[in-house]
């Protein structure tokens, strides 16, 4: 589950510099006008950005957790954008503001763990690169894996091979687009060691394939953060109501509308950042019936629970949810 602590409510944050760290990938540091301490950051946090076209995106923090009155993102300038990272690249420049909530975590650092196994894949190296400087404070072994395509597309190259304390304890493939050239996830993983916990943050090719090579692992001991969710078949869907029992309101949700969708259309505000299961703000409690979860932010243990749903983009196996609303 989604986890907080103090976090910023839509506040106007300064664009205090911008960088090229690679090719289409910049860095973005933000800050309070008055350059004030801003709420904490944990290793592997994002922060929520609301921009001007109405769209909002989230960004993984990549600092060393600690700095108290910035924030730096980098965001990948996505061939595919749907108009939130061409906007950050083309529209937005030092000195503008944006209006940023956050930090949340999704993607936090087991506090049990003894080890850590750390990949990551292209931009998703953004949050990995925090969990490492974490760990690497707090004195907890660990052995960070970088894969991309080639030099040209890894971000933060120089700082990982020459400046960070713990560059003895980084390894980086770069595979031309070839997989078999690349990290061998499945000898990599083959062997489990206790107390030792995965991470894994990239593209869906790179995670797909750690999934699948640690699948005797632990349940609790294997995590992910996905910044797109994987395509769901809607051809399929059926009809259901929803039930709001707070305000004793029944809605009905048809195959071609998420419940999030009707339930704006009947003039209810939901948080919502993603709208596509991976974000974890609209999660809404389930008082009555039975979810079909499409999302990618519950565990398998929250999920048959069936206690929570997320609105954007899960439906119903029953033909009818109460909802905490």
């Amino acid at each position: 589950m989604p986890s907080q602590n103090a976090t910023l409510n839509k506040q106007e944050l300064v664009v205090l510099a911008i960088k090229d760290e690679a090719n289409n990938i910049r860095s973005f540091e933000l800050a309070l006008g008055d350059r004030g301490d801003l709420p904490v950051v944990e290793a592997g946090a994002h922060l929520a950005v609301h921009l001007s076209n109405g769209l909002t995106r989230q960004y993984s923090l990549f600092d060393a957790p600690g700095i108290k009155n910035s924030y730096r993102v980098a965001v990948l300038k996505d061939p595919q954008s749907r108009g939130g990272s061409q906007y950050l690249h083309e529209q937005v420049k030092v000195g503008d503001k944006l209006s940023v909530s956050g930090p949340f975590n999704n993607f936090p650092l087991s506090p049990n763990s003894a080890s850590a196994l750390l990949i990551a894949g292209g931009i998703g190296v953004t949050p990995i690169l925090s969990m490492a400087h974490h760990l690497h404070r707090c004195g907890t072994s660990f052995e960070l894996y970088y894969c991309a395509r080639n030099l040209q597309e890894a971000a933060f190259v120089d700082l990982l091979r020459d400046s960070v304390p713990f560059k003895e304890s980084v390894e980086m493939y770069f595979d031309g687009g070839d997989p078999s050239k690349g990290l061998d996830v499945k000898a990599l993983l083959a062997t489990v060691v206790e107390g030792r916990h995965l991470y894994c943050c990239g593209p869906g090719g790179l995670m797909n394939a750690v999934e699948a090579a640690s699948s005797h692992w632990p349940a609790d001991t294997v995590h992910f953060e996905r910044f797109k969710a994987d395509p769901v078949t809607t051809a399929a869907n059926t009809e259901f109501k929803v039930y709001l029992a707070r305000s004793k309101v029944e809605l009905v949700v048809p195959c071609d509308k998420s419940i999030l969708k009707v339930l704006k259309e009947a003039g209810f505000e939901i948080d919502t950042v993603c709208e596509e299961g991976v974000c974890g703000s609209c999660l809404t409690d389930v008082l009555e019936g039975v979810p079909e979860h499409r999302d990618q932010i519950l565990t398998d243990d929250e999920k048959s629970a069936n206690d929570v749903i997320a609105v954007c983009c899960s439906r119903a196996k029953s033909g009818r949810l109460v909802l905490d609303l």
